[in-house]
């Protein structure tokens, strides 16, 4: 499983439909020479990398840093590719809002008109992905974009899309995997399932899909196998003592400062609110399922962020296993800095993104005018300035 994260500023509007059609067009072109150059599996992967992708949509025509290059790029190559999808042997499912949510009937319905065996598969990926870029890591982004695309080998790749209308941001997810992987059992959604990760804010989320966080899940799987009781009379004993703490009364002739310093002036019981009763259903019902995994428990119908953050602040608080709150997308660039940080630049790996981009533009069968514009925009875009 490979898949990476790519902060962006969040944006509003839509794409005026003259430069739609062009990024359809130039989307489908390059997508084709890549695919006839260098197969159907290495455009898969292209497009699992933040960095590819992020440079693929500047040279189609959107702005860099917009959290709308996602959603336009992915709707240009769905509409683009529809007719030669089964030339190509690649299907794009999935898309924004609504359509997000369409996304397994859609992998079902390639499943039965097309006779691939594997479909069960694909949708248990893709909600699977879903859930746990939504309730793993928590770091105050509602995943509210999905496109999963696969091929007729059964390859495929996840881009998500979530919004922080706080902070006015939007995260990008991409994941890339196979059903030989899947079927194998060497695939594990619940940890560590991210590489190549780049943004430019990072918090200090729950992030449970790291290492550190696997005593935290295991206890928290071994919460919902117990009695629910134990677990619930936990946490009511949490929210207890939380809300005495953030209630209490400050005291006549003492001093107030306030120390900012997050390493220890944050804390994930502050200002939480479960409810109670609809905890009591979920964990109840859980239990009754008995999963055998974190990962069974994880994709059980109705066991959302919530229930996981419930589950993780017992583990923590009574029982000592601490998660982690590392983010696990890291400061970066394309392809490293010229002064080695965060690491030196890789000339083999920007060689290639470079070849395979000119490759697609130059070969593409467009008008030499829109081939110039695609270079120019490639130029501006993902060279280095000298």
């Amino acid at each position: 499983m490979r898949t990476g994260i790519a902060t962006v500023p969040l944006d509003y509007g839509r794409c005026p439909p003259w430069l739609f059609q062009r990024m359809e067009k130039l989307g489908r072109a390059i997508t084709e020479v890549i695919v006839e150059e260098f197969g159907v599996e290495e455009f898969l992967k292209r497009l699992s990398d933040p960095i590819w992708f992020q440079s693929f949509g500047c040279v189609l025509g959107f702005d860099w840093n917009s959290s709308g290059l996602t959603t336009t790029v992915l709707g240009a190559l769905k509409a683009s590719l529809f007719e030669a999808q089964d030339r190509l042997g690649i299907y794009v499912c999935g898309g924004k809002g609504k359509t997000s949510r369409k996304t397994p009937e859609e992998i079902q319905t390639y499943g039965i008109s097309r006779g691939f065996q594997f479909t069960d598969k694909l949708v248990y990926a893709s909600k699977t992905a879903a859930k746990v870029d939504s309730a793993l890591i928590q770091a105050g982004y509602q995943i509210y974009h999905h496109n999963f695309l696969f091929t007729k080998n059964g390859n495929w790749i996840v881009i998500q899309q979530g919004m922080n209308t706080e902070n006015q941001t939007a995260r990008r997810y991409h994941w890339h995997s196979s059903i030989l992987q899947q079927s194998s059992g060497r695939e594990d959604f619940t940890e560590e399932p991210h590489s190549g990760i780049i943004s430019v804010l990072k918090g200090k989320p729950l992030n449970l899909t790291a290492k550190e966080s696997k005593e935290n899940k295991k206890i928290s799987r071994e919460l919902i196998s117990e009695e629910p009781k134990t677990f619930l009379k936990d946490i009511s004993l949490i929210l207890e003592k939380s809300d005495s703490l953030t209630k209490q009364k400050r005291l006549p002739g003492f001093a107030e400062i306030e120390l900012n310093n997050l390493e220890f002036h944050w804390h994930p019981v502050v200002n939480e609110k479960f409810n109670l009763k609809r905890l009591k259903k979920t964990v109840e019902k859980a239990h009754f399922l008995k999963p055998k995994s974190f990962e069974e428990l994880l994709t059980t119908k109705e066991v959302g962020p919530r229930t996981i953050r419930a589950l993780s602040l017992v583990s923590e608080l009574i029982y000592g296993a601490k998660p982690s709150y590392n983010d696990p997308a890291r400061y970066s660039f394309a392809h490293g800095g010229k002064d080695g940080t965060p690491f030196p630049v890789s000339k083999s790996t920007y060689d290639k993104t470079l070849e395979i981009i000119e490759k697609g533009i130059k070969k593409s069968k467009i008008s030499i005018q829109e081939k110039v514009e695609a270079q120019k925009r490639l130029v501006k875009n993902f060279y280095p300035v000298k």
